[in-house]
């Protein structure tokens, strides 16, 4: 008696981001009995990408063990295309999944190109239209979308802008975002933790800060903003998991030192992230996912950039771009704490990210060829 064979399935991913992410569509393809599950991570990020593989309960197939002291772009690129050629030889997949804009996808896909492996395109679509803002994300992402077959966009501007750069309509799917799916695995109603009930007599600002394009100056105007913002304030205190960039760390020991309005914290895995998030009152960042995070926990959202990839949100509501400006961030976000109908305004809006059935869809187009949910 003849069996078809299953349909081998690799995903790659290298940071805790990617890793948040993509675990639940992991764990949603291991459930398939037609598909074989691969999984490649990268170790882009190592201590922060372990902490979600454990809570989601995902093992690895393959680590390549990338990181290194003080890594470059050049470091990310060239370990990842080293060294996943031997297990793309061996393994030889029908898809390889990517996620995003990080260096591992960007460094993945090319290597899937190079070797004619279609490339599924997890959150595919979003743009700023700028190469350096994000820096190198966006060059990342738009590269990946000329050489994937399978787009499965977050939203409907993400579908439109694919389809505005003449790619496949038949080939781009509108998926919703699969860090809603992970929100449902991870919040839990009576989740504590020590800093929570350090901030419980206040309303807690969450802070994360750390993209590449922000080092320096950008990020002294905006740690002087928040600290200006918190002296002024007695019923509120801020939490920042912070990064592990040691430039980061400086900027911020130099603005907060012996500041008790703020606790930093290591970073904190992703169940007690999405926790904090929940329990908070407003966020304030520099950073990517949490711009569709925060909205799913109707958390309003201070995005310290000129430019984002997820308009959606701006438009519905939910964010607000705030740029890099000390005088501008301490302004705007004195704004939202003082102003009861603004903060009302963004924390009710509706959601643009999706409803928590993302990996089930893009299982569905992967086994199927088409969404079934």
């Amino acid at each position: 008696m003849c069996t078809s064979l299953k349909k081998k399935i690799m995903l790659v991913f290298g940071t805790r981001p990617e890793a948040i992410k993509m675990c639940p569509l992991v764990n949603e393809l291991k459930a398939r009995s037609s598909i074989e599950t691969l999984v490649v991570v990268t170790g882009q990020h190592r201590q922060m990408l372990a902490q979600v593989l454990e809570v989601f309960h995902v093992i690895p197939d393959y680590d390549l063990s990338i990181m290194k002291e003080k890594q470059s772009l050049f470091d990310i690129t060239i370990n990842v295309l080293d060294n996943l050629k031997g297990i793309l030889e061996e393994t030889n997949p029908d898809v390889v999944l990517v996620h995003g804009d990080t260096n591992t996808t960007f460094a993945t896909s090319l290597a899937c190109f190079y070797m004619k492996i279609p490339i599924g395109h997890v959150e595919a679509g979003l743009r700023t239209y700028n190469v350096y803002s994000p820096w190198p994300e966006e060059f990342n992402r738009q590269v990946v979308s000329m050489i994937s077959s399978y787009n499965f966009a977050p939203t409907a501007l993400a579908f439109q802008n694919l389809i505005d750069e003449k790619r496949n309509s038949e080939m781009i799917w509108i998926t919703g975002n699969t860090v809603i799916d992970a929100l449902k695995t991870t919040v839990k109603t009576d989740y504590s933790h020590s800093e929570l009930v350090w901030a419980s007599d206040c309303r807690l600002i969450l802070i994360t800060a750390h993209r590449r394009e922000n080092l320096g100056t950008n990020m002294y105007n905006m740690f002087r903003a928040i600290k200006r913002v918190l002296d002024e304030h007695s019923d509120v205190k801020a939490i920042y998991p912070i990064h592990m960039n040691p430039l980061i760390r400086s900027a911020a020991k130099e603005i907060f030192t012996n500041n008790d309005k703020i606790h930093i914290i290591e970073p904190l895995d992703v169940l007690d992230f999405h926790n904090f998030l929940s329990k908070s009152y407003l966020v304030i960042t520099d950073s990517g996912g949490i711009q569709e995070e925060a909205p799913a926990l109707a958390k309003p959202v201070l995005v310290m950039r000129d430019t984002t990839e997820r308009p959606e949100g701006v438009i519905a509501g939910t964010l607000k771009l705030v740029g890099t400006s000390e005088e501008v961030i301490y302004n705007e976000f004195t704004l939202l704490l003082n102003n009861k109908d603004v903060y009302d305004s963004m924390a009710q809006a509706v959601n643009p990210y999706g409803d928590g059935h993302a990996s089930e869809r893009i299982a569905d187009i992967l086994e199927f060829g088409e969404m079934r949910h």
